[in-house]
């Protein structure tokens, strides 16, 4: 089997599932590796998301490691089956860190995301969208603005269908009043957030500046989840690219993140309520 150059973050947290089982089981790999008729190398190719594992090997090994759970043993099957989607035609002009993101997107039953300074992508319209693109550092040529654009549109039809996942829009105010590409693209953004939040699985929440302070300022996070909760995902936005993130200890910490957020924030008829009146002074 060709092993794999540049594994997507799919394919590596797999990789990070595989170990994490083996060595809950004090399963070596020397053994895992007679188990599946393979070497010991393509034991910690698997592990490292750089070759794959067919179902059949990955329940052979559950089984060997104890694991009786059959919706993580499926969780890890669904990981282990091909996925492409229609951000495998961006591979090669856009940052891998893209096109992970939008694979986790399509993946997640449901997603809760923080975002204290900017609009949420999913909910961007195409003008702020391209007033953020055109901030970058140093400036993008008008073909990698309109990729960027492209692509984000396409993100944003995870949210439509009749299989969408429920998607909760936590925005601090400073999102909110950001003015980017002026007062005229802000308002249109605004309304658009309204419109968004009455669709059925889509909650906005605001959190004001008078709820004070709140965990993790300044740090946009989404919270994906998986099959099951040892397969939900924490994704935390960096000016290098998207961080990934599923340790236990991690998953706990951002669960109680956000409902210590939630908490904080104005109720979804509260949230629209406020987004109304700074609309109106503008």
């Amino acid at each position: 089997m060709t092993a794999r150059t540049a594994p997507t973050e799919r394919q590596k947290r797999l990789g990070y599932e595989l170990r994490r089982m083996r060595t809950s089981a004090a399963v070596s790999a020397e053994f895992a590796a007679g188990l599946l008729g393979v070497d010991r190398g393509a034991i910690s190719a698997m592990e490292s998301g750089t070759r794959a594992i067919s179902a059949e090997r990955l329940r052979t090994l559950a089984c060997n490691c104890a694991v009786t759970d059959e919706r993580q043993i499926a969780g890890l099957a669904a990981l282990a089956a091909p996925s492409r989607g229609w951000w495998d035609r961006y591979r090669g002009q856009l940052p891998q860190g893209f096109l992970d993101i939008a694979e986790l997107e399509a993946h997640s039953s449901r997603m809760r995301g923080a975002f204290p300074v900017h609009m949420p992508g999913l909910l961007q319209t195409s003008d702020h969208a391209l007033a953020v693109f055109r901030m970058v550092i140093p400036a993008l040529p008008e073909h990698e603005v309109a990729l960027r654009l492209a692509f984000r549109a396409e993100r944003q039809q995870v949210l439509d269908g009749d299989e969408a996942g429920e998607f909760v829009a936590i925005v601090h105010e400073s999102a909110l009043r950001m003015q980017f590409g002026g007062r005229a693209v802000l308002r249109a953004q605004l309304e658009h957030l309204l419109e968004r939040s009455h669709q059925e699985n889509v909650t906005l929440l605001v959190l004001p500046f008078d709820a004070g302070g709140f965990p993790g300022a300044g740090q946009t996070v989404l919270y994906a989840e998986g099959p099951t909760t040892p397969l939900d995902t924490v994704q935390v936005d960096n000016s290098h690219g998207p961080d990934f993130l599923y340790a236990e200890a991690q998953l706990l910490k951002y669960r109680a993140h956000f409902d210590l957020l939630e908490e904080l924030a104005l109720s979804p008829e509260g949230s629209r309520g406020f987004i109304h009146a700074i609309a109106r002074e503008l």
